[in-house]
């Protein structure tokens, strides 16, 4: 992997919550258990992130974004523990996702060659053009 350390969120950060009903099957106990899971992470308020990490984060996740929380609901599993395993992972990969900082464009200016090839290929097509039209292409 490139330069980017192992990152762990602290448990503390997390607020939790277990919904009802997961999906999957399980009969009428999936419809009387909770093991759903709903998995809040203030964004504003942890110390793993900068400022621009954090103004990056809330714009890669915004579709989970309440405000300055972070809500990942996940219902994938009749497992609780593997439902909880999962919004850990997702939001540990968003905040991943957020941490390095995009590469800034350095403007280029185009060599005089490739300004001459341009126009040497601009005025052939010309002269083809001016050739389909019928009009005189030495001009």
């Amino acid at each position: 992997m490139s330069g980017i350390k192992p990152f762990a969120i602290p448990e503390e950060e997390f607020e939790e919550e277990y919904v009802r009903p997961s999906s999957g099957p399980g009969g009428q106990h999936q419809n009387k258990t909770e093991n759903g899971v709903r998995l809040q992470w203030n964004v504003a308020a942890t110390a793993l992130l900068n400022d621009a990490q954090k103004e990056r984060l809330r714009v890669l996740a915004a579709p989970y974004m309440q405000g300055d929380l972070l809500v990942v609901m996940e219902r994938s599993s009749r497992s609780l523990a593997r439902n909880r395993e999962h919004a850990r992972e997702r939001i540990r990969e968003l905040a991943l996702a957020a941490r390095p900082e995009p590469r800034k464009r350095r403007p280029t200016k185009p060599t005089k060659a490739s300004k001459e090839r341009r126009l040497k290929e601009k005025a052939a097509r010309g002269r083809i053009k001016a050739l389909r039209s019928g009009r005189d292409p030495g001009n």
